[in-house]
């Protein structure tokens, strides 16, 4: 077996699609969701994508060229709306991790909905090579993917989950009225 082959088929690779594939199905449904719901799974499933992500066993570019995108624009902008709308006013957090801060006099505001669209972005395009089941791109989709994780979304997901927590905790009781759902709903309907 050729040894991106063990790569692509690791174990710990299998197990970052699987979670990669049902946090893209996940914001798909998003529409549909009441913002409580919403936000519960969001705070189970982005801790477990991060998990996933920082499993993936080393691996190096085969190709030369970039494997496919697949999200365009408008896919983007359709997942970055259908969660900003369910998230409503709880969508904005104050971004604190960001370099220019430090050289900054007013907080720098972030929207969750456009973290969770950039993630979903890359993830999407990576679980999309990998369907078309050629090796050397999923490979290669593999190592950009990874690479985007520790350059880019992996602290973009660690900033929202800090935003969802707040939305969560720290709501007042006319929040929760909002939010659509008690505490008491089966919480197997999540995923």
């Amino acid at each position: 077996m050729e040894k991106y082959s063990q790569v692509i088929f690791d174990k710990n690779t299998v197990e970052f699609v699987t979670v990669a594939a049902e946090y893209c199905g996940f914001l798909e449904r998003t529409r549909d969701a009441k913002r409580g719901i919403f936000v519960d799974t969001a705070l189970k499933i982005l801790p477990l994508l991060y998990l996933k992500a920082s499993m993936i066993p080393p691996c190096e570019r085969i190709g030369e060229f970039d494997p496919e995108a697949f999200v365009t624009e408008e896919d983007y902008e359709l997942i970055r709306m259908a969660v900003a709308e369910v998230l409503g006013s709880k969508d904005d957090y104050l971004e604190v991790f960001l370099p220019d801060m430090a050289y900054s006099d007013t907080p720098i505001k972030k929207c969750i909905s456009e973290d969770l669209a950039d993630i979903y972005q890359d993830l999407k395009d990576f679980i999309s090579v990998f369907q078309l089941g050629l090796n050397e791109t999923m490979n290669d989709s593999l190592v950009i993917c990874k690479e985007h994780f520790e350059e880019f979304w992996g602290q973009r997901l660690v900033n929202t989950m800090r935003a969802l927590h707040d939305v969560k905790y720290n709501s007042t009781e006319e929040d929760v009225m909002d939010e659509g759902y008690s505490e008491m709903e089966d919480e197997n309907r999540l995923l």
